[in-house]
């Protein structure tokens, strides 16, 4: 699973940092420019297509978690084996959803900063705390860039952690099923 994680977000957050850069191409969104309404455009929905692949990642480790561990307490149960690895596959997942939380916010809070900032909205925000609405969108899209790879060197190492957990229970059903004259 690591090998496969470590491929998603790192095109998701090659994706992300694509968006970004387009964005910052566009310059002024407010002119009626053809080619400028064009940029925003496509901006926008590689910003959203970033968005929902980073989501994609963030839900992909979520669901690795669930499934590991139910096969966690099912092979636990069957082989019995001592519920301390059921225990260190619940704190990992426990300790990575936080994180993962922080960054789909993030995510999800950019892309709405951004619907808001496009001067073709029905919203009208015209900015807050002495910033415009674009510079309030494009400083959201920087720390989302930084938080969500944070997360993902997190998840990372959380999923090659679970993968030693599953390790030792695989060794030990081994150990079980040769002591019991079974296949291994």
């Amino acid at each position: 699973m690591t090998r496969i994680f470590l491929t998603l977000a790192s095109l998701g957050n090659i994706v992300l940092w694509v968006a970004l850069g387009m964005g910052l191409s566009i310059g002024d969104a407010r002119q009626a420019d053809p080619v400028v309404q064009h940029a925003v455009g496509v901006h926008f929905l590689a910003g959203v297509g970033a968005l929902v692949f980073a989501v994609m990642v963030h839900a992909l480790v979520l669901t690795y978690f669930m499934g590991t561990g139910r096969w966690l307490e099912e092979t636990c149960t069957a082989y019995r084996l001592p519920g301390t690895y059921q225990q260190r596959n619940r704190d990992l997942k426990w300790r990575t959803l936080p994180v993962m939380i922080l960054s789909l916010t993030l995510l999800i809070l950019t892309g709405a900063f951004g619907g808001a900032a496009d001067p073709a909205s029905a919203v009208g925000f015209q900015g807050w705390l002495g910033m415009s609405a674009a510079e309030i969108h494009m400083t959201m899209a920087l720390l989302t860039l930084v938080v969500n790879f944070g997360v993902n060197v997190w998840e990372y190492l959380s999923l090659h952690q679970n993968a030693t957990i599953i390790a030792e229970v695989v060794r030990d059903v081994r150990r079980i099923r040769t002591e019991r004259g079974l296949e291994s």
